[in-house]
């Protein structure tokens, strides 16, 4: 079994790279898309169609419901049981995507967790019917940690509450007593590299292609059904549709909204990747899809 990982901005390419790769060497695909887990954001998310995902068999997809909680480590077990199954079953294994977040996890590791008693999960989630009081506590323990979390984030505030009340440590005092360990070792990665010029075509395309496909009324679906309160409906893509919904701004300023959002969000991603991943390998798609092919086959 072999594995690699491909990654780069929003609508560089990625997804159909890998399934051209998957398709030829024996692959599974594990998506790293942080929108494509959720069940019925299919439009948004620009998840791969019902064809291709016929055609080559993806992880990653349509894993929880967009109320549901939704965590790093959550991803790492299904990281785990996918490796597992790819041994069994003498496959390949893709991991690709733009959230890569994931795949630094992955690649650095997670710090080992407490067993949390009894008492301290009483206590955390006294603490938690006040959300302010309990991210004022965190922020005098431990100031420049809590300064990366936004005070409303109750599930940041919790996990990190549960370390201090069973450990007595602040958070960068427990991580740095518990340090990370890599979960992949000597994982291949490849970033896309396209012309600026080019991927905003690509966006201004994939835009008017999710506005046509209904993306209006999958989002007034998911309102309905969950509110706007979960965070997988805070997302770029979907904030727009719902300013337009309100009445904030025309049809039209909200496809330029999309685009505007989806652009700035690449060269962030790009920025990741670079501070991140400095040993890639920052290729064109077709320098890639060789490179990959050659070292995939046994």
């Amino acid at each position: 079994m072999k594995e690699l990982a491909l990654i780069g901005p929003t609508a560089s390419g990625k997804s159909d790279l890998a399934l051209r790769l998957a398709q030829q060497n024996n692959a599974y695909i594990l998506s790293l898309d942080s929108l494509s887990l959720y069940k019925e954001i299919d439009i948004a998310s620009a998840k791969p169609s019902k064809e291709e995902l016929g055609l080559v068999k993806h992880f990653g997809i349509d894993l929880i419901r967009p109320n549901e909680e939704f965590s790093v480590g959550i991803f790492v077990k299904e990281y785990l049981k996918l490796k597992k199954r790819c041994e069994e079953e003498d496959k390949n294994l893709i991991i690709v995507g733009g959230s890569s977040f994931y795949l630094r996890t992955l690649v650095q590791g997670l710090s080992p967790i407490p067993e949390y008693t009894q008492e301290t999960q009483q206590k955390v989630k006294e603490l938690l019917l006040d959300i302010p009081s309990a991210y004022e506590l965190l922020y005098k323990a431990d100031e420049i940690y809590m300064q990366n979390i936004d005070p409303k984030d109750r599930y940041r505030i919790e996990k990190m509450l549960l370390i201090y009340v069973e450990t007595g440590l602040s958070p960068t005092e427990y991580f740095e007593q518990n340090p990370p360990k890599a979960i992949i070792d000597k994982l291949p990665i490849y970033e896309i590299d396209v012309k600026r010029s080019y991927l905003k075509q690509r966006i201004i395309l994939r835009t008017q292609k999710m506005i046509e496909m209904g993306l209006i009324d999958e989002i007034c679906t998911l309102e309905h059904k969950y509110t706007r309160l979960p965070n997988a409906l805070k997302a770029i893509g979907l904030i727009e549709v719902f300013d337009y919904l309100d009445g904030r701004i025309t049809k039209e300023q909200m496809k330029e909204d999309i685009i505007l959002h989806t652009a700035q969000l690449a060269k962030r991603q790009q920025t990741f990747n670079r501070t991140q991943f400095p040993k890639r390998r920052l290729l064109g798609i077709e320098e890639i899809y060789k490179e990959a092919n050659n070292y995939l086959p046994d």
